[in-house]
């Protein structure tokens, strides 16, 4: 077994002025004393409850009370509830709220003696304010290098690859026919998808057949993922050294994080909010805080680092090499320690259950099954053809294999096959995907217009469903207020 420690390289972030500002904690406690779930953006947009946008302000030169408080509004004598038009705390932070003009044009309060915290304060220079937002003349200097969009920007929202729809094989669309018997778990609810067909991000309202429109990206989407408040949408595409960060609520490119080589695969740690991000030309994995939206660290790995997988609890990562097969794990929570599992063939997934090791060969079409302890091979078995996704529920592991479009079920307590779930869609799958806080999942397909609904507790299909794009990668998430609307 061979154990080394990883080479860790800091990424050191630094801010200058309000570049990548974080609001400070104590700020927020006042506003949330009113608004509890008011949700503060990375780059520091302001969102409440109903919708209502604030702008903040950073101070030339934050005073230090000995007890943070409001200190003024406008109009005058109202309290941060009241929603006023501008709000000032006493360490000379301040608020500018978002309102819409006569003309229904995004604005803030125009007044002609401005508070001198708004005349002297700065929006955070990484700020994504909405589009064709008005600044009047008298405290432009707020914006500093800031850019704002023209209204007319239509942000990434354009329509559809009409091409997708010739990718797949299903004749029902030209009958009219659409999905029935809709089901709660995807009421409200949108999809985002990617494919290898097209460099846009398609969006899927809940079960409708067909996109309501696609987010455009320059290059075809090598991964996708969505942070935990569903809102911000995290895009790794081919050529490009970038994770690009999607704003949901505008439909616009809020950041770009570069690593400085091929960004790739990107899997989330749910509980510590942060993202770890693979680069296999470089043998390295990069770690991303999303509460920032900031690069923190990069991990030098042995070879070409593919197939990431992030146990539940945060403190295994595992990758397969693909240069020699060797799939190793990193020690998360062990200073980063590193450990090689093993060597298998052509490995399409690898996951973690019962202090157990699975993993599947494509080509093989078999799964082995390693004691992580131990390292010692405790079983392997023959499996469906072309398998290529795995899904922990519970004390199960559902297997997808590709050629039959099967659903196997292994019981991970004592390693036995004891069921099949046959999707029947003549199609080739492509992942399972569980919807989050639910036992459904999805089983998408790039061949077929279809995607299969599974009850993970029944161990059954739920219906199959109408989809005339290919579908590579999904991510399924609540549908986001968009601002302005």
């Amino acid at each position: 077994m061979k154990r080394i420690i990883l080479t860790l390289i800091l990424i050191l972030v630094s801010a200058t002025s309000v570049f990548a500002a974080k609001i400070p904690d104590d700020v927020k406690g006042v506003i949330r004393k009113d608004f509890p779930r008011a949700d503060f953006r990375f780059d520091g947009l302001v969102t409440l409850p109903d919708g209502t946008l604030y702008l903040p302000l950073y101070p030339a030169l934050v005073k230090k009370p000995d007890a943070l408080v409001l200190k003024s509004t406008y109009p005058e004598g109202k309290t941060i509830a009241d929603k006023p038009d501008i709000i000032i705390l006493n360490n000379d932070f301040s608020f500018l709220k978002v309102i819409t003009d006569k003309k229904n044009r995004r604005t803030v309060i125009n007044l002609p003696n401005p508070p001198v915290e708004v005349r002297t304060g700065l929006l955070p220079q990484d700020l994504l304010v909405p589009s064709g937002l008005i600044i009047p003349d008298n405290i432009k200097g707020i914006i500093g290098n800031l850019q704002i969009d023209t209204a007319k920007d239509a942000g990434l929202k354009v329509k559809t690859d009409l091409v997708l729809q010739q990718r797949t094989t299903n004749e029902v669309f030209k009958k009219g026919q659409k999905n029935i018997s809709l089901i709660p778990q995807l009421k409200n609810k949108v999809m985002y998808i990617a494919t290898c067909y097209s460099k846009n991000v398609q969006v899927v309202e809940g079960e409708a057949n067909s996109p309501a429109y696609a987010l455009e990206q320059k290059s075809i989407p090598i991964d996708i993922e969505i942070t935990n408040d569903d809102k911000l949408l995290l895009v790794t595409t081919f050529g490009k050294t970038f994770v690009d960060v999607i704003s949901l609520a505008d439909e616009r490119s809020i950041k770009q994080i570069d690593l400085t080589t091929q960004a790739e695969e990107i899997v989330i740690d749910r509980a510590a909010n942060k993202a770890y991000v693979s680069s296999g030309e470089d043998s390295s994995i990069y770690i991303i805080d999303l509460n920032t939206m900031t690069l923190k660290q990069k991990i030098k790995v042995k070879g070409m680092c593919q197939k990431l997988y992030l146990t539940d609890d945060g403190k295994k990562l595992f990758y397969f090499n693909k240069k020699n097969n060797d799939v190793w794990v990193i020690e998360l929570d062990n200073d980063f320690v590193i450990k090689n599992m093993g060597n298998f063939p052509n490995v399409s997934k690898i996951t973690f259950a019962q202090n157990k090791v699975y993993i599947t060969s494509r080509t093989k079409n078999r799964l082995a099954i390693v004691d992580y302890v131990t390292l010692a091979l405790l079983k392997e078995l023959e499996i469906q053809q072309k398998p290529i996704d795995m899904l922990v529920y519970k004390n199960d592991l559902f297997i997808l294999s590709a050629q039959n479009n099967v659903l196997q079920i292994l019981d991970t307590i004592n390693d036995e096959i004891t069921g099949t779930i046959n999707l029947n869609t003549q199609g080739f799958s492509t992942e399972i995907y569980r919807i989050k806080n639910s036992p459904v999942a999805l089983v998408m397909d790039t061949k077929v217009g279809k995607y299969s609904i599974i009850d993970l507790d029944k161990k059954s299909l739920i219906k199959t469903n109408l989809l005339n794009i290919p579908v590579s990668t999904v991510i399924v998430a609540e549908k986001v207020r968009k601002i302005g609307k």
